[in-house]
């Protein structure tokens, strides 16, 4: 099968269409044909061996996907050959740029029959990113307020999105070009964070969601009711004497389950939720996909990796 592996840490050109076998799954583990890959800012760190996961090389990128099961191991009893499933692959966030991936079984979901396997293959890590960060972490209720940074991107245009469905007041920062965008998706107030200082606009909030990091996460926190909780997905370690007392910070790594996508399945086939594909590029322009990732022009949303030929793009 068709795979593109790294053999040596770098740039993008350290990717390449390898030829290597279709694997054969172990207990609680399904094969999947890919129909499609995500490509998000993760892949690119593990490429640079800047990432928090270490895996021994050689390397198959790429955690996100969705596709049709092809076989299934030792104790998988809720899927089959056939079924149609989106998710990640496993705890280190590799092996779904091929044509066949292995996948934890706990760690997929059968796919929403509203989403294309493109679609699909968009959500899993930024929607769960989202979900725990709102859910989990800040543990927002209705009536509570969070001011949401990024949130034009991946990660925060579901925050937006999820903020809404659960009736919590929701302020956003997003460059000029994304304004209407981020209204869009359901924000109550939008910030254009080059126009104007969010502190200026912001009153304080329950939570913030900080997807930026830098001198955007250290103003955050001045913005925090007495206990509240700035919740990042960028820094492990939130610069502690600049955080004032009474409020609290945590950072985490997401965590895909089948009970977080199911949980978003049911939003999308309900028609709550909706995705944002981007640049959409075949398996052999995964280099391309990567460039992309650290500069190169590319359309607003989620870069995918079509890797069966007949999926739609």
């Amino acid at each position: 099968m068709k795979a593109a592996r790294m053999h040596r840490f770098g740039p993008p050109d350290v990717i390449i269409i390898d030829d290597v076998p279709r694997p054969i799954p172990s207990e609680r583990e399904v094969i999947v044909r890919v129909a499609a890959a995500g490509v998000g800012p993760w892949d690119a760190l593990i490429r640079e061996k800047k990432s928090v996961v270490h895996v021994p090389l050689p390397i198959i990128l790429g955690s996100d996907l969705a596709g049709i099961v092809e076989s299934t191991g030792p104790g998988v009893q809720q899927f089959k050959p056939g079924d149609e499933v989106y998710g990640v692959t496993n705890k280190d966030f590799c092996g779904a740029y091929c044509e066949y991936a292995v996948a934890q079984a706990h760690m997929i979901a059968p796919k929403p029959k509203s989403l294309s396997h493109i679609e699909a293959a968009s959500v899993p890590v930024v929607a769960v990113t989202a979900w725990q960060m709102l859910f989990d972490y800040a543990e927002v209720k209705a009536g509570q307020s969070v001011l949401i940074h990024g949130a034009a991107g991946n990660v925060g245009a579901y925050a937006v999105q999820l903020a809404k469905q659960a009736g919590v007041q929701t302020f956003a920062t997003a460059g000029s070009a994304d304004l209407d965008y981020v209204r869009g998706l359901g924000a109550d107030t939008v910030i254009d964070y080059k126009a104007n200082k969010f502190e200026d606009v912001v009153r304080p909030v329950d939570a913030v969601l900080d997807t930026v990091g830098g001198d955007t996460q250290r103003r955050s926190f001045h913005l925090l009711k007495p206990g509240g909780i700035l919740v990042s997905v960028v820094s492990p370690f939130p610069e502690r004497p600049i955080q004032p007392s009474g409020v609290r910070s945590t950072f985490f790594l997401v965590e895909v389950n089948m009970q977080r996508l199911e949980i978003l399945t049911e939003m999308f086939e309900a028609g709550k939720l909706s995705t944002q594909v981007g640049s959409v590029l075949l398996l052999e322009q995964v280099r391309a996909a990567h460039e992309m990732l650290a500069g190169a022009p590319h359309k607003r949303g989620k870069i995918v990796l079509q890797i069966a030929r007949s999926e739609e793009r």
